[in-house]
C-alpha cells in the first residue's frame, strides 16, 4: 500500500460527481466514510461503493456508522432497523451469557448487511463508560457503566463483525462518557482524577487488540486540560498507546466537529502531529456538494502519505476483513428475537 493519503474522506450523494471521482484518484485516500446521504437501497449503495474502489484502483476500505439504536446510517424500509447498544446493556443485568450472545448476533446481522454492498468497515463498537448526569451524547449508545461488561460485550461486537468480513472500530479513545458537552458544539473539558479515569481507560484495555480506534475530542485535565485528546501527543502517546496499551490502527473522530477549532487544514495536520494515524472527516454539517468537495480537498491536501507505523497498522486494519465466516441471517434474527424476548419479556428486537 503505497501512496496512499492518511485521510478517510466522505461523499456528498448516492452517486460520486465528476469531481469526487478525480479527488479520489487524484488523492487517494487510505478510507472512504458513507453517511446517511449516500445511502437510498442495497443495489445504489453497492454501486457506489464499486465507482469509489474503481476511482482509486484499489480496494479501498469503505466505513459506515451502524451501532443500532440513535447512530445508524442505513435505516428502514431497505435495511433492518437493529435496538441501541443499551438494550443489550439491560439484558446483561438478567443473564450476562445471553447479552454477550445478541451482542454478537447483532453486530454479525450488521456486518451481513454491510459486506455484500461494499462496506467493511464500522465505527462501532462505543467502548465509553456511561457515567450518571453526564451529557447525554452517550447514554444509550453504551454498553454499561462498569469497564468488566463493557468489555465483553464491546468483544462480542467486534467478533461479530469480524466474522461478517467487517473491521470494528473502538470509540472514543481515551473515554467520552464523562464528557458535559456534546463534541458536535463545543470542546468538553473533563476534570475527573487519574483515578476515577482508571474505570474508562480499563474498559478499552479489555478491548486494546481492536483492528483500529477513534479518539475523542475531549480535554482531560488529568492528562492535558488544554488540548483534545485528538491533537494531544500526551494523551495518544501517554495514554492511549501507553496506558491503554492500543497498538491497531488510530482515527480522530470526525474533524468537521466544532470542538477542535481552527481550520480543517490545521486540525488535519495538527491530529497529525500528535500521533492519530488517519484523520476522518464527514462533512456532515454541510449539504451543497461543491461545499463538501472543496472541505475534502483542503483534509485531503493537509495530509501526508501513509508510511511507516501508520502504513503497518492500515494494512494491519485492511487484513482485519478477511475473515468470513458462513452465516445464516434468517436463524441468526430468529436468534437474537428470542434472546431479547425470552429475557426481557418483549419481542422487538430487530424490524
Amino acid at each position: 500500500m503505497t501512496d496512499v493519503r492518511a485521510c478517510i474522506l466522505s461523499v456528498s450523494g448516492t452517486q460520486l460527481t465528476s469531481g469526487e471521482t478525480k479527488l479520489l484518484s487524484d488523492v487517494n485516500p487510505w478510507g472512504v466514510i458513507l453517511m446517511g446521504r449516500s445511502c437510498e437501497t442495497p443495489e445504489q449503495v453497492r454501486a457506489l461503493t464499486d465507482s469509489i474502489r474503481s476511482a482509486t484502483g484499489r480496494n479501498t476500505l469503505i466505513f459506515i456508522d451502524q451501532e443500532g439504536g440513535r447512530v445508524r446510517r442505513l435505516r428502514p424500509p431497505n435495511w433492518p432497523d437493529f435496538p441501541a447498544p443499551g438494550k443489550y446493556a439491560a439484558l446483561y443485568g438478567h443473564d450476562p451469557d445471553a447479552a454477550r450472545q445478541a451482542v454478537w448476533l447483532h453486530h454479525r446481522l450488521i456486518a451481513a448487511e454491510l459486506e455484500p454492498i461494499g462496506i467493511r468497515a464500522d465505527c462501532a463498537p462505543v467502548v465509553d463508560l456511561v457515567h450518571p448526569g453526564a451529557h447525554a451524547i452517550v447514554g444509550d449508545r453504551a454498553f454499561g457503566e462498569t469497564p468488566e461488561q463493557v468489555g465483553v460485550l464491546a468483544r462480542a461486537a467486534l467478533e461479530g463483525l469480524a466474522d461478517g468480513g467487517v473491521a470494528g472500530v473502538i470509540k472514543h479513545m481515551p473515554g467520552h462518557g464523562r464528557a458535559e458537552a456534546d463534541t458536535h458544539a463545543s470542546l468538553p473539558v473533563v476534570s475527573a482524577t487519574r483515578e476515577q479515569l482508571a474505570t474508562d481507560l480499563a474498559a478499552f484495555k479489555a478491548v486494546n487488540d481492536a483492528p483500529m480506534g477513534m479518539t475523542a475530542h475531549i480535554a482531560f485535565t488529568a492528562f492535558d486540560g488544554k488540548r483534545a485528546a485528538t491533537v494531544s501527543e500526551a494523551i495518544i502517546g501517554g495514554v492511549i498507546r501507553g496506558q491503554i496499551g492500543f497498538d491497531g490502527l488510530l482515527m480522530t473522530d470526525d474533524l468537521g466537529m466544532n470542538a477542535l477549532g481552527g481550520t480543517l487544514a490545521d486540525r488535519a495536520s495538527r491530529a497529525i502531529q500528535a500521533g492519530c494515524d488517519v484523520v476522518l472527516h464527514c462533512s456532515g454539517f454541510v449539504k451543497a456538494p461543491d461545499a463538501i468537495l472543496a472541505e475534502m480537498t483542503e483534509v485531503a491536501n493537509a495530509c501526508p502519505a501513509l508510511a511507516g507505523e501508520a502504513l503497518r497498522r492500515a494494512e494491519a486494519a485492511q487484513r482485519a476483513t478477511t475473515h468470513l465466516k458462513p452465516f445464516d441471517k434468517t436463524e441468526g434474527r430468529a436468534r437474537l428475537e428470542r434472546l431479547l424476548s425470552s429475557a426481557t419479556g418483549s419481542s422487538s428486537a430487530i424490524a
